[in-house]
């Protein structure tokens, strides 16, 4: 008998889900969720009921039977800092996923996976696999100017280890002992040292470190942040919207679309080329950096994530990074097929998997 998987990615604006029958796709799917709609909730923890019924409703509609199911898997969130790997969804899970200190729609992701699990039946586990706040970082990484300011880690790790190890198992090498600088470019940027199976150091993607992106500012002086600050234009939750949803690209030219800002440079957009320009610049610079946090010692440059569709961003990277190490591309996120994966070695024996307690 084979294995089917659900997989759940929830994004702010959209939920993804597939169907795998073990490593082979079924149906993928993008249910979108308009401004309008997400406007009833008053916060993204009242959307797991609307959210669960849109999903078993757009399975009905495929004609997929719930009691089929093998296991449900979704996207981990803000969390407590845990190893990488794939975690059952416990009690605990469910209460830290509930009441997170940072609000973000991956937060649902366990929430979702074992409500629907449970409607399967008991023999149906939930779980979730390499969730944002994967911690692996070495301790003289954390250390900042002020010891009230420590760096943590909150990037695309489902992704970044999904990627390191397909590049892997392409060339026929183990992640364990292999040294690679990975970059997931979508509306968030992380660039990772991994070190022979651990990500040692990343940038915090989210909270204003490493490149800016999208739509977030990423590091910025801290004086001149110090003076918006304590401008008195801005409270304080506008200014942490400007440091994660609304910097970057979307503050300089008003769209955080890549493929729009490239297409206006293209056509004489000087603030657009200097812009797309100064992202790439500022990206380039944070592999430089994980370059020598690996001693040089690199094998590969990786990039990902969305951004990494355009042929204009990769060679204006490769252009400053080649020196470093060759570069190959894997364009997309392809965050269910991860999850799937990480479910499907769980029910065939070949990975047990670890309690959040």
């Amino acid at each position: 008998m084979s294995y089917l998987i659900l997989a759940i990615n929830p994004g702010s604006t959209s939920t993804k889900v597939a169907l795998y029958e073990e490593e082979r796709p079924l149906s993928e799917l993008t249910l979108r969720h308009s401004t309008e709609e997400l406007a009833r909730f008053p916060d993204i923890i009242s959307q797991l009921d609307w959210r669960r019924e849109l999903i078993i409703e757009a399975l009905r509609k495929k004609n997929y039977s719930l009691q089929a199911i093998s296991a449900v898997i979704g996207r981990g969130g803000l969390i407590k800092p845990i190893p990488s790997g794939v975690y059952e969804v416990t009690p605990q899970m469910v209460n830290d996923l509930r009441n997170a200190q940072m609000k973000h729609a991956s937060n649902l992701g366990g929430l979702l996976a074992v409500q629907i699990a449970h409607m399967v039946g008991p023999e149906v586990k939930a779980y979730i696999a390499d969730p944002p706040v994967v911690d692996e970082m070495d301790e003289i990484a954390r250390i900042t100017g002020l010891p009230m300011c420590t760096r943590q880690p909150i990037f695309h790790a489902l992704n970044q280890k999904a990627i390191a190890r397909l590049y892997c198992r392409e060339k026929g090498l183990v992640y364990e002992n292999t040294n690679l600088i990975v970059a997931h470019m979508g509306g968030g940027i992380s660039v990772a040292a991994h070190k022979q199976g651990r990500i040692i150091d990343v940038n915090n993607a989210l909270d204003g470190d490493g490149p800016f992106s999208p739509d977030r500012a990423g590091s910025i002086p801290s004086n001149e942040l110090i003076k918006v600050c304590f401008s008195g234009q801005y409270t304080r939750e506008e200014l942490l919207k400007l440091i994660s949803s609304k910097g970057g690209l979307v503050a300089y030219l008003g769209t955080n679309s890549v493929a729009q800002a490239v297409e206006q440079a293209n056509t004489g957009d000087l603030q657009a080329r200097q812009m797309i320009e100064a992202m790439c610049y500022n990206i380039a610079k944070q592999i430089g950096a994980m370059a020598t946090v690996l001693e040089g010692n690199v094998n590969r440059i990786l990039l990902t994530g969305g951004i990494a569709y355009s042929t204009t961003i990769v060679k204006l990277i490769e252009s400053r990074c080649q020196f470093i190490a060759p570069l190959t591309v894997y364009a997309g996120e392809n965050e269910l097929a991860a999850l799937a994966t990480n479910a499907l070695a769980v029910l065939r024996g070949e990975v047990i998997p670890k309690t959040y307690d």
